[in-house]
Parts: structure tokens; C-alpha cells; sequence
């Protein structure tokens, strides 16, 4: 399983705004994600979401002009772990949340992590 940092904004064409770092990059390889991350977000708000059999959204911020909130990372955290746990999923990857186009610190964000992800979970710095 592949996790997407993300936001929580919508434009109004129903397509979620994927504009810098791993979201941009993801909307490059993946055209369809803006759609479907869009209209998860319109029914489900800005959470873990699965947006195909390989690809989840893990939240970083609530807009895309905000920056990386330690809370909603945390939140992100905790709803992937629940996710995975309920889905079995045995790996996961996840880029380093906030940490290249938000600006945050990886000594800040690394302790919030540390309570929900375990060893299914492969942090990566998408450098």
C-alpha cells in the first residue's frame, strides 16, 4: 500500500488540489487521483482515505495554501494504523508527512508518529 500526503481542499470542479510535493508528484503518475480524491473528501471530510486497491491519502494539512499541522499528522497516523489493522495490510509506505514541500522538521513530526505506526509501516524520504 502506497500513502499520498494530502489536504483537505476541493476545488470547484470536484477535484481535490494536489499542488507541491509527494501529492503533485502523484497526481502526475496517477491523472484519475484529483477526481477521486475529490469526491472522497465532498462525502468523507479530510481523512485517511482508500483511493484505489494500492494508493490512501494520509492528510498533512486542512487547505493546500495551509502548512503541515502535527495534530491532523498525528490524526493520519492513527486512522492508517485503524486501517490497516481492519484491512490487513502488511506494508505500507509512507513519505515522511510535512516534511519535504511543508517545511516541518523530521525530529518534530517522527515522535508523532511513533505511537500508530509499526513495523508493516516503511518510512521513506522522498528526496
Amino acid at each position: 500500500m502506497l500513502s499520498i500526503t494530502t489536504n483537505g481542499t476541493v476545488a470547484k470542479d470536484g477535484r481535490a488540489v494536489l499542488g507541491r510535493g509527494v501529492a503533485r508528484q502523484a497526481v502526475a503518475r496517477f491523472p484519475w487521483l484529483a477526481d477521486e480524491l475529490g469526491k472522497q473528501i465532498e462525502r468523507n471530510g479530510n481523512h485517511v482515505l482508500c483511493l484505489h486497491s494500492s494508493i490512501v491519502s494520509f492528510p498533512v494539512e486542512e487547505t493546500a495554501w495551509s502548512l503541515p499541522d502535527l495534530a491532523i499528522i498525528e490524526r493520519s497516523a492513527r486512522e492508517l494504523k485503524e486501517l490497516a489493522d481492519k484491512s490487513g495490510w502488511s506494508c505500507i509506505v509512507v513519505p515522511r508527512p510535512g516534511c519535504g514541500g511543508g517545511g516541518l522538521s523530521w525530529k518534530d513530526v517522527k515522535p508523532r508518529l511513533e505511537p500508530w505506526l509499526d513495523n508493516r509501516f516503511l518510512i521513506i524520504c522522498p528526496c
